[in-house]
């Protein structure tokens, strides 16, 4: 903060003035006399400190500063108030998401042989993609690896996110340089911090033990104040949280696997709180039909006071740009019409999970759009 300026020039001023005692001139004596008073003066000053200079001149006008508990309420408020604006009094089962299949393996976070998608999590996410699929491997160092990559595959044993086993040449089964399981969540979290208003899911296709995806995500910075624990907001009795309480607490992350021994991270079985149709629309990409990818589990399962989130997933085996571009648009907008929703009992699916999400056909109709008619339903 600046130091309060003095008008120095008036002060000198006013100690080197000469006295006038009317109109009769002085002699050079008398004018000395106002010169060792004013350097008495000064000296008497200095020794006292400035404080008395200070106190001449008039204090700096008041600032107000809002305290950081105040600024956060605001910054909070504003979230809310941008939620409810998007989706009204909505809960969570009752909107709808973009989603990405196999999220990592794309153009921009490695190099693949074989990708899904064009761009960086962190691009999808700041391109409206709001689920995310994972696939999480244990890797354990290879000095075999090491060696034969001439030392360019040299990484430590750590959770990452290959899609198959993390043991074969890069560019097959993974990427290098590798993915590191936090790091990606790392980026997830890193985003909704900076979005407060936004709520992203993560689907974990999981291959590792519960203690090494809960050392992985111990190293998440920020984690344990977003994440949103269906289990401790009592849902199964109470139901989902509206959209605004999600971003009114600031719990705008859900992270669900596909193995149940994980709860007590916040990472919740996806079998116990969703139904989710078969994923694969056949390498020819004709098989429309959706039925439940659990048999023990249909897509309309009724249960009292509470209601499954529906992931619907809309991809081939083998993913390509063609068949994204055949399949994405009016073929996915067809298939949730009269397919997915009749099947899971009239209701439309919360994620729609895609290949290649920005390509489409040439009907006008995207996944992002579709995704946009779908919550413009009453």
């Amino acid at each position: 903060m600046p130091m309060p300026t003095m008008d120095m020039p008036s002060w000198s001023a006013r100690l080197y003035e000469a006295p006038r005692f009317g109109p009769r001139s002085v002699g050079a004596a008398a004018l000395r006399r106002p010169v060792r008073f004013s350097f008495v003066l000064l000296l008497l000053l200095s020794l006292l400190g400035t404080p008395a200079l200070a106190s001449a001149a008039p204090p700096p006008p008041a600032r107000s500063v809002a305290a950081p508990s105040a600024v956060a309420a605001t910054a909070n408020g504003s979230a809310v108030s941008q939620a409810r604006a998007r989706w009204g009094d909505r809960r969570l089962d009752q909107v709808s998401f973009l989603g990405t299949h196999n999220s990592f393996t794309n153009y921009e976070d490695s190099r693949w042989s074989s990708v899904s998608q064009s761009e960086s999590i962190r691009h999808q996410l700041e391109n409206g993609v709001r689920g995310l699929s994972l696939d999480t491997h244990w890797y354990e160092r290879s000095t075999w690896l090491c060696v034969v990559s001439f030392g360019s595959d040299c990484y430590p044993s750590d959770v990452h996110l290959c899609h198959g086993e993390c043991k074969t040449f890069a560019g097959v089964t993974y990427a290098l340089p590798r993915q590191p399981f936090h790091s990606s969540v790392q980026t997830v979290v890193d985003f909704l911090a900076a979005n407060p208003q936004e709520v992203v899911t993560i689907f974990l296709e999981d291959y590792v033990s519960a203690q090494q995806l809960g050392n992985s995500l111990g190293r998440v910075r920020g984690l344990d104040q977003l994440l949103f624990r269906p289990d401790a907001w009592n849902v199964r009795q109470q139901g989902w949280p509206r959209m605004t309480d999600l971003v009114g607490s600031g719990k705008r992350l859900l992270i669900f696997s596909d193995e149940p021994d994980r709860e007590h991270l916040g990472v919740m079985y996806d079998k116990a709180w969703t139904v989710s149709n078969f994923w694969s629309l056949g390498d020819l990409g004709n098989d429309l039909s959706c039925v439940s990818r659990w048999p023990d589990v249909p897509l309309d399962r009724q249960e009292p006071g509470f209601r499954r989130l529906f992931t619907m997933s809309h991809h081939r085996n083998v993913p390509t740009l063609i068949n994204a571009a055949l399949d994405n648009g009016a073929k996915l907008r067809d298939r949730i019409d009269h397919q997915c929703r009749p099947a899971a009992g009239g209701r439309d699916p919360n994620f729609v999970s895609v290949d290649f999400h920005r390509t489409s056909d040439s009907s006008g109709h995207t996944p992002a759009s579709i995704v946009t008619e779908l919550n413009a339903r009453d």
